[in-house]
């Protein structure tokens, strides 16, 4: 059991800033759009990049010594030192203002917004709110906020329902298969270590996982790529989502929307159907 977590100190965090900054390159386009299920062509100065592309610029770099027993960089820092070993992402709100294009130079300043603790059926649960703003020469392209959970060891997972809820109908729908070599692509691309996407022994394990897990960025980056495919290109205004279970590799999932008026309802779904990452976006 993991003791009390000092919260009026993790809070002390609030308000600390950082800024960095990175090039849109065509190679990282082409990257990024094989890794979505995108045409890749060739793209060129002043083409647009996917949607998410910020997810990719000016990540962290640390040394191997300074990395944790999970891949992700030891705890402190920017973030909180949240003495809690499990990390992921939980969701977040995109607000998307301008296209980046290949060739900008975007900068994001970030900020730390929020640390609150709340119980769950696992034990303690934290969470780290952080907010983005990605600009550049032009103006502000990107606002975000991240949310970030960090969660006990202990404990199992939480199992899947013994009957899930049957599927929820859908009006539009894409299948694609979850596999390490999709995982890894996107790990690449975002220069994210932690061994949940890549380290099956680890996953397994260490963190009692029963596969290698999705990426939750990866998850909306393809639900946010669908709303504006299905509005001819057109990006949501705002997109806010939230991870609701585990997606894992090695099976079918899929992509799907619900139109609505001038909103739309998106989640990505396990073989079986069930919702793993759900967002609204609206226009």
């Amino acid at each position: 059991m993991t003791e009390k977590l000092d919260l009026d100190h993790l809070r002390q965090w609030i308000g600390r800033t950082q800024e960095a900054s990175d090039i849109v390159t065509a190679q990282l386009v082409k990257g990024l759009r094989a890794t979505l299920f995108q045409e890749i062509g060739e793209p060129k100065l002043g083409d647009a990049a996917p949607f998410t592309v910020h997810w990719c610029l000016a990540q962290p770099v640390f040394p191997m010594s300074q990395l944790g027993p999970d891949g992700h960089p030891a705890r402190g820092g920017f973030l909180p030192p949240v003495l809690l070993p499990r990390r992921m992402w939980a969701g977040g709100e995109l607000a998307f203002l301008d296209s980046l294009r290949v060739g900008d130079e975007a900068t994001r300043t970030s900020r730390i917004a929020d640390v609150t603790l709340k119980s769950g059926s696992t034990g303690q649960l934290c969470f780290v709110s952080v907010e983005h703003t990605v600009t550049t020469p032009r103006g502000v392209a990107i606002r975000e906020r991240q949310d970030i959970v960090y969660r006990e060891m202990s404990g199992a997972p939480a199992a899947a329902p013994a009957k899930p809820a049957p599927p929820p109908p859908t009006q539009h729908r894409e299948t694609h298969v979850s596999d390490p070599v999709l995982l890894f692509r996107y790990s690449a691309l975002t220069f994210n270590g932690h061994r949940i996407h890549y380290d099956r022994d680890y996953v397994t394990k260490v963190e009692g996982y029963p596969g290698l897990i999705f990426h939750g960025p990866l998850q909306a980056a393809l639900i946010v790529e669908m709303a504006a495919k299905l509005r001819g290109g057109r990006p949501p205004k705002k997109f806010v989502y939230r991870g609701v279970q585990p997606l894992f590799e090695g099976s079918e999932f899929s992509i799907n929307a619900n139109e609505n008026g001038s909103a739309m309802e998106l989640w990505t779904a396990n073989a079986a159907g069930q919702p793993t990452m759900k967002g609204t976006a609206t226009w």
